[in-house]
């Protein structure tokens, strides 16, 4: 990557997104945050610059720079996604971390966060707009749809399948073949060894549905 890159956000993964831009050696331009309290201030020496939606550093992208956004929230990361392919005709790119493996023949997508020491396997599919933590281990022929959030250390094993907008916490254990339905959530620790329904939150191990 040769352009600088603004980021959108300027707490939460915000300083890891810096540090893995660092990594592979791509400036960083300085973060856009509508949270005035972190205006004029700097983050390991690079600005947080303003308004998310300030033209005078929005009309750079696609241009001059180009920009990731680093929210953990699903619907914020949609939002700013749809006002970049609206205004500015550019997709957000990609922040993986030099110390992070990813196979040849895994295919990814734009828009996602990977974190030092997680692993893609090969023939993975990454989708857009994911986010995966530090030190995740993803096993082969594992396809992970859109929005889709695994914490540190979790490991998916291979053929598995995680829908779209599904939140996998630290340290979550997936075996083979177990298909994660959209909207899930699996509690930290978990040890998943059946299919999660669409919106269903499970906990324990083994993983069992939490009741509302």
């Amino acid at each position: 990557m040769e352009k600088p890159v603004i980021i959108f956000g300027a707490k939460g993964i915000a300083k890891s997104a810096l540090e893995i831009f660092q990594s592979n050696e791509v400036t960083v331009y300085g973060f856009l945050d509508d949270d005035k309290s972190t205006h004029d201030q700097t983050i390991d020496d690079v600005p947080v610059l303003g308004l998310m939606d300030d033209h005078r550093f929005t009309k750079l992208i696609g241009h001059k720079c180009e920009a990731f956004i680093a929210f953990d929230d699903y619907k914020i990361r949609t939002n700013l996604t749809k006002m970049l392919i609206e205004s500015r005709k550019v997709m957000p790119v990609n922040a993986i971390h030099n110390n992070a493996l990813v196979a040849k023949s895994a295919d990814m997508g734009h828009g996602t966060f990977i974190n030092a020491g997680s692993i893609i396997g090969s023939g993975s599919v990454i989708g857009q707009h994911c986010i995966i933590h530090l030190g995740v281990i993803i096993e082969q022929d594992v396809v992970i749809a859109d929005f889709v959030q695994i914490g540190a250390g979790s490991i998916v094993n291979a053929g598995v399948i995680i829908e779209k907008k599904a939140f996998i916490g630290a340290g979550v254990v997936i075996v083979a073949g177990i298909t994660i339905g959209a909207g899930a959530r699996i509690g930290a620790g978990s040890v998943v060894i059946a299919d999660v329904a669409k919106k269903e939150t499970v906990f324990g191990n083994p993983a069992t549905k939490i009741k509302k």
